[in-house]
């Protein structure tokens, strides 16, 4: 791949000299020197908090800097807003994806850049150079279909190819492989590679690591506001970037397996399928067992049932047919387990969207951390809910998870990502469980709080607790499970144990490639 990358070229698409941004006392950027050399993916890493975002928020105008200034291709410029980046060549696309659902992807380009206000001619103008763009970039989205309805890796596309179409020559993607599947990354990469080798400057948020090493060929790392180092890609390791990120040594590869013998079977599903809803895998005919003190990983390409197992499992949703047996109780299909009792049979469910399924983002952190166990005899007496109790075991719960900020009144919304993440651990471990069901449990998680969760997640199987994991992350599995399963459409389509997978045989098995 590196022959596709363009040679840095002597003018700087971007310089940012000296950027100081504040909020309150928080120093978010202090004294942040960054240089994007033209044609080249320049990659910025760091954990939650450290700064990545703010400093391209103040390059986008989103946020004003304090001081410092900014240079684009050698030139000053006063970017006060969005509109000032998109003049001077710069274009942004978020994590979260700026789209308007209800209209179709050409209408969403044109949205406040009509070119004519007619508009029968407008969008005749705007699909032709849309058309050009698609060709010389290999970034292809059918124009005429409701965003709604459109994959969520065409979405990205549509937002890159918005971002173009207004001229921007310095792109910066914030997270971009969040909810991305392996092949669309992929996807994603070649394009991206095309683009800085056409001499675009591409600029990576990214918590992937992986991801930097692959694609970038230059990366900067920032902790607690500060640029800490700078290095060409061919200079860098995983583990060189993970220390400097954090500020000391980070293990998240494979640890030892588990030393605790296989104690009992404690949940058991038999014979369980979900019938079609629309556009949804099904699950058919699917067993499985759980046993005490093992992790067992589910892998696959999202959208091949894994949800849906997870939903079954955790009484949110009925299946069509089969039995589930947990904490000593039999459930039908008439009689299906619900989350209430789930949760009184010790079985704790992470869910995999965390904003959706885990918390109420209008709560105080103290609500969220009690939200389903309200009535335990741990925080309500006669039906009255103890208030106190509840806020003082959250305290305790953020202590011992590292929750920052500490802060039990402050809303769910204004925690990072990987902090409202730790709330929802702390809730559901806390309870001590006995079957613990995990979805994406680091997803838009910073190594460091990655390297935590993996320690908790561990401490819990060597305490005798069955453990299901299902992550999008074939590295996350390897370094968790004790074995593995692979789904392929709604079936298991292998099993192995943690010694005999490789990437490419889980590969494999996840394509439907062999049995």
């Amino acid at each position: 791949m590196g022959e596709m990358r363009s040679q840095p070229a002597i003018q700087p698409a971007v310089r940012m000299i000296g950027i100081h941004k504040h909020f309150g006392s928080v120093a978010a950027n202090a004294d942040v020197h960054l240089s994007l050399n033209t044609g080249t993916v320049h990659g910025i890493v760091g954990e939650n908090g450290a700064g990545k975002s703010t400093l391209m928020s103040v390059l986008y105008g989103f946020y004003t800097a304090d001081s410092g200034s900014i240079e684009v291709f050698g030139q000053p410029v006063n970017i006060r807003n969005a509109d000032d980046a998109i003049a001077a060549g710069i274009g942004m696309v978020h994590q979260h994806f700026m789209l308007v659902d209800t209209l179709t992807a050409l209408e969403n380009v044109m949205l406040g850049a009509e070119p004519h206000w007619l508009l029968v001619r407008a969008a005749k103008e705007v699909r032709g150079k849309l058309q050009e763009l698609m060709q010389s970039t290999g970034l292809v989205v059918d124009l005429d279909r409701l965003v709604a309805d459109l994959p969520v890796g065409d979405r990205q596309r549509l937002e890159i190819l918005k971002a173009l179409y207004r001229g921007a020559k310095i792109l910066i993607l914030d997270e971009p492989t969040a909810v991305l599947t392996p092949q669309e990354t992929e996807q994603l990469f070649e394009v991206l590679q095309r683009l800085s080798s056409q001499g675009t400057t591409i600029v990576l948020i990214t918590h992937k690591l992986k991801e930097v090493l692959r694609l970038c060929d230059v990366v900067t790392v920032m902790r607690a506001g500060r640029v800490v180092k700078e290095v060409a890609i061919e200079d860098a390791s995983l583990e060189s970037l993970a220390e400097a990120m954090v500020g000391r040594k980070v293990h998240t590869g494979r640890a030892q397996q588990s030393e605790v013998p296989l104690g009992k079977v404690l949940l058991v599903a038999r014979d369980v399928s979900v019938g079609n809803a629309a556009e949804v895998p099904q699950l058919s005919g699917l067993n499985l067992e759980l046993r005490a003190g093992e992790i067992v990983g589910v892998a696959g390409v999202s959208g091949n049932g894994q949800s849906e197992l997870l939903d079954v499992l955790s009484g949110l949703m009925r299946p069509t047919s089969g039995t589930l047996c947990v904490g000593g109780q039999d459930f039908s299909v008439s009689n299906w387990i619900t989350p209430r009792q789930a949760r009184q049979l010790g079985l704790a469910h992470v869910p995999e969207d965390r904003h959706a399924r885990a918390m109420v983002m209008d709560f105080a952190a103290w609500e969220s951390a009690v939200l389903g166990y309200e009535e335990s005899p741990r925080y309500a007496v006669g039906g009255w809910m103890l208030h106190s109790q509840m806020r003082s075991a959250t305290a305790a719960m953020m202590e011992q998870f590292d929750v920052r900020p500490r802060d039990t009144e402050l809303a769910s919304s204004k925690f990072s990502g990987g902090n409202q993440q730790k709330l929802v651990l702390a809730r559901e471990l806390g309870q001590s469980p006995t079957v613990l069901l995990v979805g994406q449990p680091t997803r838009g998680v910073d190594i460091g709080a990655i390297e935590f969760i993996y320690t908790q997640l561990r401490a819990m199987r060597d305490a005798g607790c069955a453990v299901l994991l299902v992550s999008s992350e074939l590295d996350e599995i390897l370094a968790l499970s004790d074995r593995v399963i692979v789904m392929h459409h709604g079936h298991i389509a292998g099993e192995l144990a943690i010694g005999d997978c490789t990437e490419a045989r889980l590969g494999m098995l996840m394509t439907g490639a062999v049995q």
